[in-house]
């Protein structure tokens, strides 16, 4: 079964950056697509980034393309989001997802999921 664990989540001021880590265990790490996901109290949970089997084609949401960066490591298992230039509207939970197959923008495609890492940026 597919394990995911989020890791790298904290308080940071507004225009710094922070690296979230997502550890995949279970099953082969490269058959799955992966997504970052965030969600805030009182909000639908919000698309973010999603990075293919291999890493070549990514997808990023409006509000932080440019800012944010997915990659994933195969050999380590591990999916990375790289959060640059941090607005107090990106505070949320940061949830890590994988997809058995290609990658996709729309959570419920997905087939497994972390149990989060909380991102505060304060202003």
């Amino acid at each position: 079964q597919v394990q995911l664990v989020e890791s790298g989540g904290g308080l940071v001021q507004a225009g710094n950056s922070l690296r979230l880590s997502c550890a995949f265990s279970g099953r082969p790490f490269s058959t799955y697509a992966m997504g970052w996901f965030r969600q805030t109290p009182g909000k639908e949970r919000e698309f973010v980034a999603a990075i293919s089997r291999v890493g070549g084609v990514t997808y990023y949401a409006d509000p932080v393309k440019g800012r944010f960066t997915i990659s994933r490591d195969n050999a380590q298992n591990t999916v990375y989001l790289q959060m640059n230039s941090l607005k107090p509207e990106d505070t949320a939970v940061y949830y890590c997802a994988a997809h058995l197959g290609l990658a996709v923008v729309t959570g419920d495609e997905y087939d497994s999921w972390g149990q989060g890492t909380q991102v505060t940026v304060s202003s």
